[in-house]
């Protein structure tokens, strides 16, 4: 398969914040170019980009899937879906057996909730859950449920013959969700059942210096009368404010490889596998890291965005910040000249113009340095069709 990687690149700005925390409540920060600057964990956004997929409706639900130690749980409601004579325990009892002989993963009560039950708590009969959380796709699940269906009777035994444990371990192993192709699935138990991610993540930092501020807060107690002076709360919350550098790297043909061919019997091969290039992409650029929403309210989206599909190895332009932009006023058009400068300089030495493609999303006149570089598209939608397309036609061509 060819080799085809897909670079997304992203200035955004926002204002008072705090996106992401650290231990102490703090936004988290990182020390860049030898000054501290304002930072959001590539976990925290990979997790807003996935939510995203169903939140904006941008895949059916049975192209994604589900990541959590209640994988019992779950399955157990498939099943007693499948079956409705099969629920309460003996579901869960099954949906256990079925996962741990198809994942490898111990499936066992935790011990809080165990203590809990013996001592007559709220959770008679508490279910067991998986050690780590388990990532699973519809599809995935719908075809254990089946399996634990057709062996109900005696799904130990079921399991026990080498044809029926070869299915379901090659269930759980196939026919991976958008999301567990992208993100990858690791399992400690069994290395086998790992998924390699196809994209990467870099974790966004702000293009400037940036010192952490204090908000300090006082709620009032709508019952005090005129002589009971004084806040009934005080606190503060930590936030910064920043334009930030965001960065992603897709491997396409990782991705295509994950999802397989042939969901939809209807459609081309490459369909899978485009349909998730433009998720991604969309979802990447429009999501948000929602800590401490309710108080900020922070909602913003990039003001720049350059997207390049190529075939010889992901580029990060992050090191045209290493170098802090210090204007006096905003960051943002400082910001665009040193992005583009940079990366026409870096593709100019390394990169290959020939098997290359550039697209360019911006939004006002601080980003117009940024036409230059490549085919300007006037909307969000139509960057994601340009870039889908040219993604199944890279795919077609022969390796």
């Amino acid at each position: 398969m060819n080799r085809i990687f897909l670079d997304v690149h992203a200035l955004q700005t926002v204002p008072p914040s705090n996106l992401n925390r650290d231990d102490t409540g703090a936004p988290k920060s990182a020390v860049y170019g030898g000054v501290p600057r304002a930072r959001v964990s590539s976990q925290a956004w990979k997790r807003a980009t996935r939510t995203y997929f169903s939140q904006d409706q941008l895949l059916d639900p049975s192209e994604l899937g589900v990541r959590t130690k209640k994988v019992a749980e779950v399955l157990a409601t498939r099943i007693t879906a499948l079956a409705p004579e099969l629920e309460g325990a003996e579901a869960l009892q099954l949906a256990a057996e079925v996962i741990q002989t198809a994942t490898g993963s111990k499936m066992e009560v935790p011990k809080r909730k165990a203590d809990a039950a013996k001592d007559g708590g709220p959770e008679a009969a508490p279910a067991p859950e998986s050690k780590y959380l388990m990532f699973l796709s519809a599809r995935q699940l719908d075809g254990l449920a089946a399996l634990a269906v057709e062996g109900a009777a005696d799904i130990k035994a079921y399991l026990k013959e080498k044809d029926h444990k070869a299915r379901a371990k090659e269930i759980a192993d196939t026919r991976h969700s958008v999301d567990i192709a992208l993100f990858g699935r690791m399992v400690a138990d069994s290395a086998d059942f790992n998924v390699d991610a196809a994209v990467q993540v870099a974790h966004a930092i702000s293009v400037h210096r940036v010192e952490p501020e204090s908000d300090y807060y006082t709620a009032v107690d709508d019952e005090n009368t005129d002589a009971e002076s004084g806040a009934g709360m005080i606190g503060t919350i930590d936030f910064n404010s920043a334009t930030l550098y965001r960065y992603a790297a897709l491997s396409v043909h990782q991705l295509a490889e994950n999802l397989g061919e042939g969901l939809r019997e209807e459609e081309p091969r490459t369909a899978p596998a485009r349909r998730a290039v433009e998720a991604f992409v969309q979802s990447f650029l429009e999501s948000l890291p929602t800590g401490k929403i309710n108080t900020f309210g922070h909602h913003t989206l990039p003001d720049a965005v350059i997207v390049k599909l190529r075939t010889t190895r992901p580029i990060s332009y992050v090191a045209a910040f290493e170098e802090p932009v210090t204007t006096h006023g905003g960051h943002l058009r400082e910001a665009v000249t040193r992005l583009t400068e940079y990366a026409a300089d870096v593709e100019g030495a390394y990169g290959d113009e020939k098997t290359t493609l550039t697209w360019v999303l911006r939004v006002g006149s601080h980003t117009e340095p940024l036409a230059s570089l490549g085919t300007q598209a006037q909307r969000l939608s139509d960057l994601v069709g340009a870039v889908g397309q040219a993604v199944a036609e890279r795919l077609d061509k022969p390796a």
